[in-house]
């Protein structure tokens, strides 16, 4: 059944950790009678990132302003044109996540996005959306994928923790349905941990990650993928200049 249409908000404080294939087998023995997964706990979660033509949003991203924000295209798997897809834009002010999210047919998110051919269905995201692609004109610059285990905490259905592993990225081929590969980011054992909260955490959460001494890292995998490129171009035109 296609969600074509479903719109779809939040907002909430989301932090990240860093973790060992060692630490994370830990983390979920500790954490087992506490959480239990998501209705679709495994899943690969495929993103085409846009940007300006210089970069502008993730630049600025890195440099941790008050405000930041960034458009993605978002599919579960390898979708074909009909399939259904997320069109999201995701704030940060503050701290605390704001995402807006808006689903429809892969073709019709294309059309819209490299075209500008408006889906019929109107309402308040996809204003929002024509005025980010307005004001930015982005065009499709990574696609970026991972593998996701998703839980939900028991009794606190607004505690979400994720581990993403497997962390992939390609600058040619920006589109969903090309397929699901890519360069790999970081070692095959490092997950990363994000805790996705509405409001404060449990204490057993909180006892947990200070047993473990398991601290929050900021990680942003689109920032990071895009400085590991521009090291290696200007390591590219240092040994282009030593010849």
């Amino acid at each position: 059944m296609s969600n074509s249409g479903y719109n779809y908000t939040f907002e909430r404080v989301e932090k990240k950790y860093m973790l060992s294939k060692q630490k994370y087998k830990k983390f979920m023995k500790q954490a087992g009678c506490h959480i239990t997964p998501d209705k679709y706990c495994r899943s690969s979660i495929l993103n085409i990132y846009y940007d300006t033509d210089d970069y502008d949003l993730i630049r600025r991203s890195i440099d941790k302003p008050v405000y930041k924000e960034k458009l993605r295209l978002r599919s579960y798997g390898v979708p074909g044109k009909k399939d259904t897809v997320f069109l999201e834009i995701k704030k940060k002010y503050d701290g605390t996540v704001y995402k807006r999210r808006i689903s429809l047919p892969l073709r019709d998110a294309v059309n819209y996005l490299e075209s500008g051919i408006k889906p019929e269905e109107r309402g308040q995201i996809l204003k929002e959306l024509d005025y980010f692609m307005s004001f930015y004109r982005p065009k499709a610059k990574l696609f970026l994928a991972y593998d996701r285990e998703a839980y939900s905490v028991i009794f606190d259905s607004g505690l979400r923790i994720t581990f993403d592993r497997n962390i992939r990225s390609r600058d040619y081929d920006l589109s969903l349905d090309k397929g699901d590969y890519g360069r790999p980011l970081l070692d095959d054992d490092i997950y990363i941990m994000e805790i996705k909260a509405a409001g404060a955490m449990p204490m057993w959460l909180v006892d947990i990650l200070s047993d473990m001494e398991i601290y929050p890292k900021s990680f942003s995998k689109y920032g990071n993928i895009y400085k590991h490129d521009m090291n290696e171009k200007r390591r590219m035109q240092e040994c282009l200049q030593v010849l």
